[in-house]
């Protein structure tokens, strides 16, 4: 069972427009609930680059078993360090 926050790999069992080169690692967002040709689904989500930052959001229409769990499957993307505005613009905090 598919749910939003899942990772797969979207490849030729998926459909063919996604074989060789076109495969993608693609984070689930939204599931259309709305019925269309038997086994087949429209998702939205984001296409993940290698280090898993998302590179391009996207709907796709696909075969719900033609596609595959990533190794990545739902670890959250990196985030860039917060860093603290007073030393970001150079200050010091006085206590």
């Amino acid at each position: 069972m598919l749910r939003p926050g899942d990772v797969v790999h979207v490849g030729p069992a998926a459909s063919v427009q996604f074989s060789g080169d076109r495969a993608l690692t693609f984070r689930i967002i939204r599931i259309d609930p709305r019925a269309t040709y038997d086994g087949w689904i429209w998702i939205d989500g984001y296409v993940l680059g290698p280090a898993g930052n998302a590179l391009q959001r996207r709907r796709i229409f696909v075969r719900e078993e033609g596609l595959r769990p990533s190794p990545a499957n739902r670890i959250p993307a990196p985030r860039e360090p917060q860093v603290d505005r007073s030393e970001r613009d150079g200050l010091r905090r006085l206590r």
